[in-house]
């Protein structure tokens, strides 16, 4: 040994280990802060991208609108009736779309069935031992 005591060895050891110890936290943290940065990206990014494709969607109804338009000229000039025919059928799908997804996110639909069939299965198969 390098001439320390048993107990000044002990000490050392303590000391490093709770050096490595706060410098392991330390790392988790500067890690989790650069996930976090990345996530923040990420989220900004795909906030941006959905703005854009909202804008664009909203163009390609107003271009179907004109297209409407043009189609409907032999038998009304009313300006206000395709944009009128292209608000109700966005209406429509949009409701459609989110009545589906309404029922997809029921209570009943999210309860996990299959696992609580497989536990009360394997609890009959252990012979009840587990209630």
């Amino acid at each position: 040994m390098n001439g320390k005591s048993f107990g000044e060895l002990i000490s050392d050891l303590g000391r490093e280990a709770r050096d490595l110890v706060r410098g392991e936290i330390a790392l988790a943290r500067a890690e989790v802060s650069e996930k976090v940065s990345q996530v923040n990206s990420g989220v900004e990014s795909m906030t941006v991208g959905g703005v854009l494709i909202y804008a664009g969607f909203l163009v390609l109804l107003y271009a179907a609108v004109v297209v409407l338009q043009d189609l409907l000229s032999p038998w009304t000039t009313q300006p206000w009736v395709a944009p009128l025919i292209i608000g109700l059928l966005s209406v429509l799908i949009g409701w459609a779309v989110m009545r589906n997804g309404r029922k997809k996110l029921k209570a009943s639909n999210l309860s996990p069935d299959r696992t609580a069939h497989s536990i009360r299965r394997d609890s009959e198969t252990l012979g009840g031992h587990w209630r």
